[in-house]
């Protein structure tokens, strides 16, 4: 048969050994080319790249010609990839030897012409960029060059234009984690320490992350606990229930990041911003449990609390209502005058009640209590004026302790007036705090992203 006679023929005297040249000046040529099949996995703590690629060489071997004419017109043929001289082309990031199948045969052509295509799965070192995860773009270089020839003996070339190589996704199973964006490819030459030069050809693969998976997973659970603690600061600042509430968010999130630890891809390099993201999440969380314990210990009713100061209530209950647009600051400076017009009057009560020798504040019970205690000496030592001073003594300590109350409650109202507009103050400019935050999240990952 043809293809046994030709075997033989090529095969008898052939020798793998030596490089297939007939003048030893003669440079072999070696075109490469590639296709991205698959993106197997991404490790970004070890920072290795698995990829599977369809890898094909083509060069000339000048010792497998032959004339179809004397074949049976027969002018291609398969040969054993053991018998015949195959180029020492390795890819420089190679750091694990992947399951790729064996292919046993390349194809011979009556030129010479050498093809060996086959199937790799790659693990390559890679310098992997997470700082913009779940919305990150990778650039890992595959170089392929001869490990020992320099570039007299064998160079290297681009089998397919470069433009064809750069948006070839014809085999590419594009439904994983990552999306293929393009394929550069380029040709230089390198030389160690002023030794032989060596021709390499280097791979770009471009790849992105579909982050669908992780924005739902990890952002929008964030973003929903972030709304409720907005959303908490509408319940009433004099309730306790807003501490317990703020409370049970910062557990929640706590236990959140616990299980998304997992997700958060870990490097010693550095923290992705989202690792930042959560933290400073963590921190408004505190910041506003804080705001609120704050808040709660100002309106909470004491009876050893002092008057609210002026200062206090020239800065929140006057300026700050008009500056925040309350609506009822008019309520607040009317409130505060009556509390005003209530501690002279008391004043005014405490100073005639010095002045009285009976502890009566208007002067005509002063004028009946004297005649009647003028009465009551005039008749003598009788049991009835000994009960009535304890009567007069009394009234007179329940009328104090009612004004004293009152008061108690004119400053427990001041200070609930100034924890309300406080907590408003405070409201906004966490609210503020927190959208120019998310402003400026979002528009670095769309920049980002666009990129």
């Amino acid at each position: 048969p043809a293809l046994r006679r030709l075997s033989h023929y090529l095969l008898a005297h052939y020798q793998k050994g030596t490089r297939p040249v007939q003048d030893w000046r003669t440079t072999t040529n070696v075109a490469i080319d590639l296709m991205i099949y698959a993106i197997l996995s991404v490790d970004e703590k070890n920072q290795v790249l698995t990829t599977y690629i369809w890898y094909r060489q083509h060069w000339t071997d000048e010792f497998l010609r032959w004339d179809p004419a004397r074949f049976d017109n027969l002018t291609q043929i398969s040969l054993p990839v053991e018998s015949i001289w195959v180029p020492d082309i390795l890819i420089n990031e190679f750091v694990d030897v992947g399951k790729s199948p064996h292919v046993p045969y390349v194809y011979v052509s009556h030129h010479g012409e050498v093809q060996n295509l086959k199937p790799i799965q790659v693990m390559t070192a890679c310098s992997l960029d997470i700082y913009n995860f779940p919305f990150d773009v990778q650039n890992c270089s595959l170089t392929f060059t001869s490990w020992l020839h320099h570039i007299r003996d064998i160079n290297l070339s681009l089998w397919r234009q470069p433009e064809l190589v750069k948006f070839d996704r014809s085999v590419f199973m594009n439904e994983g984690e990552w999306e293929l964006l393009y394929v550069l490819s380029r040709f230089q030459e390198f030389s160690v320490k002023s030794s032989d030069s060596y021709a390499e050809m280097k791979f770009y693969v471009v790849i992105r992350r579909r982050p669908l998976f992780y924005t739902v997973s990890l952002l929008l659970p964030s973003i929903f606990l972030m709304v409720m603690d907005i959303v908490g600061f509408y319940l009433p600042p004099h309730s306790g229930e807003r501490v317990s509430f703020k409370i049970t968010l910062l557990l929640g999130y706590s236990v959140f990041l616990i299980i998304v630890s997992d997700t958060l891809p870990a490097t010693a390099v550095g923290t992705p911003l989202i690792g930042i993201y959560f933290v400073v999440c963590m921190a408004l969380l505190v910041i506003s449990l804080t705001e609120t314990i704050l808040i709660v210990r100002l309106v909470h009713k004491q009876d050893l609390q002092p008057h609210v100061p002026e200062w206090v209530k020239h800065l929140l209950l006057e300026r700050a209502t008009i500056l925040l647009c309350i609506r009822d600051r008019k309520k607040f400076s009317q409130s505060r005058t009556q509390s005003l017009d209530i501690s002279r009057q008391v004043e005014n009560n405490d100073s005639t009640a010095k002045l009285t020798p009976y502890g009566c504040e208007d002067p005509r019970e002063c004028r009946a209590v004297g005649g009647t205690k003028s009465a009551l000496a005039f008749a003598g030592r009788t049991e009835g004026s000994a009960a009535l001073q304890e009567v007069l003594r009394e009234t007179t300590a329940i009328r104090q302790l009612l004004e004293k109350r009152e008061e108690f409650r004119d400053v427990a109202r001041e200070w609930l007036q100034v924890g309300y507009v406080l907590d408003v103050l405070l409201f906004r400019v966490y609210l503020a705090a927190v959208l120019a935050y998310s402003i400026t999240l979002g528009t670095l990952w769309s920049v980002w992203r666009d990129a």
